[in-house]
């Protein structure tokens, strides 16, 4: 079965329509570092592709999967902007027109705090014919590669994902909102405002819930550091912890102490047999 009758029957994109040298324009998400975490359908489609438009947290090993495309990072890093947003939204639509099909490669999922949407709105709005390619989002996956679930019977019965920085550069309003919920609070983009949200769940009497920082999650070089509201900024000096990372608040975080327990429990015993 070919890509475009693979992908059309599934119902996620319009790539059916997509002929070679046709504007055509895909968003597609990678995942949250692990170059294993992509889906099969993002590979097949970045097989397609004719430009690829990537951001800093993609894991350039992906790159390999687009062999004869032209590879173009738009990403950031510290702080610097290799394109402005303008110039990335100007890249999707003259590579489009030029060469075919440009495939946007965006972190973990490009419709969780990715752009992926006002992309697109772009690219249709001058003609162009686009589809989306879902991805697993760092916001679940992340926590979950070290054994912290985001809801856990008893512990949490909702999460929230929430941006750490709005785009006025400012702590996000929904943060006051979580630190008053019993709901795990998952926080991405949040370093900088670290101070500001340990605050906040001092106010609400919390200084005991526990957290976890993640940098560089599912990555080679991840780090965490794990401690509570009243401790984890003491934990981040001691790990050096730092962008790009995840915050996660709840006592979710829990689960993986214990699951640990378990294992170094069992290891041991199994030390001792032999």
């Amino acid at each position: 079965m070919n890509l475009e009758n693979n992908i059309s029957k599934k119902g996620y994109t319009k790539i059916s329509s997509f002929r070679k040298g046709q504007p055509f324009f895909t968003v597609i998400g990678a995942g949250p570092g692990d170059s294993e975490l992509i889906t099969l359908k993002a590979v097949k489609a970045l097989g397609t592709a004719d430009v690829v438009l990537y951001d800093a947290l993609v894991n350039p090993e992906l790159l390999e999967y687009a062999p004869k495309a032209e590879h173009i990072f738009v990403g950031k890093r510290k702080g610097c902007y290799a394109y402005q947003q303008e110039q990335i939204n100007e890249l999707i639509v003259t590579r489009a027109r030029t060469y075919g099909h440009v495939v946007r490669l965006k972190g973990g999922d490009p419709f969780v705090f990715g752009r992926g949407a006002e992309e697109m709105e772009y690219a249709t709005n001058h003609g162009i014919q686009t589809a989306m390619i879902p991805g697993i989002s760092s916001c679940i996956s992340v926590p979950a590669a070290q054994d912290i679930p985001v809801t856990k019977r008893n512990s949490a019965e909702s999460f929230w994902v929430i941006t750490g920085t709005t785009k006025e550069h400012k702590l996000s309003q929904d943060v006051h909102l979580a630190a008053k919920s019993s709901a795990t609070v998952v926080i991405l983009m949040g370093m900088s405002k670290l101070p500001e949200i340990v605050t906040l769940f001092k106010k609400e009497g919390k200084s005991e819930t526990p957290v976890a920082i993640i940098q560089n999650g599912t990555r080679k070089d991840e780090k965490i550091g794990i401690g509570t509201i009243d401790t984890i900024e003491d934990v981040v000096r001691e790990e050096k912890l730092a962008n790009p990372a995840i915050i996660i608040i709840g006592e979710v975080v829990n689960h993986r102490t214990s699951i640990q327990k378990v294992v170094l429990s069992n290891v041991n015993e199994l030390s001792l047999e032999v």
